[in-house]
């Protein structure tokens, strides 16, 4: 999982999403908190989630307790999303900086998609319609890192680490100042 790549010793946290879906056979301890639809509209209702989506009939969402982790790590918090997520963290944070990552064609996605072998036809058909009008979505992005070849996309989301933390703003608001020579 990129995700993995990109977090040791970056100062990276992984929010850990909810999801109403059931554990495939490839998901990890820890990949996802799986919940019952039942238990995740509970948790909407008392605003639990930092946002949530349904994606492909089932429901995902950021619980809030991910934020209070990682600030209590001195984290940044790296959410792996869907677009109407994205576009609810940007109404609640505007400052938020919010990246696409897209396999390199419309073709590579389905393959991959039918690589994994855990997805059914009409499942696939699904989150491909839904790729289709997330790419659409683009424009919304600060970044777009196309995933051809995972090194290379892992290098493109480390630089926009790099360069985000180098922003004037960011620096100012950590209390971080200029070296200063002697004299």
């Amino acid at each position: 999982m990129l995700s993995r790549v990109v977090c040791p010793g970056m100062g990276l946290r992984l929010a850990v999403s909810a999801t109403s879906r059931a554990p495939r056979p490839t998901d990890a301890d820890g990949d996802y908190h799986f919940v019952t639809r039942g238990e995740f509209e509970a948790t909407i209702a008392a605003g639990g989630f930092l946002e949530y989506a349904e994606f492909c009939g089932e429901l995902y969402g950021t619980p809030r307790s991910e934020i209070e982790r990682a600030a209590d790590e001195g984290s940044d918090l790296v959410l792996e999303i869907e677009v109407q997520g994205a576009r609810q963290i940007r109404r609640v944070c505007p400052r938020a900086v919010l990246v696409m990552l897209l396999p390199p064609t419309r073709e590579e996605c389905l393959r991959r998609l039918r690589g994994r072998g855990s997805e059914t036809e009409e499942r696939i058909q699904r989150r491909m319609a839904a790729y289709d009008r997330e790419i659409l979505a683009v424009g919304e992005f600060d970044y777009v890192v196309w995933n051809v070849e995972v090194d290379a996309a892992v290098c493109d989301l480390k630089s926009i680490i790099r360069a985000e933390r180098l922003r004037t703003h960011r620096q100012l608001a950590a209390g971080q100042a200029a070296p200063r020579g002697e004299g």
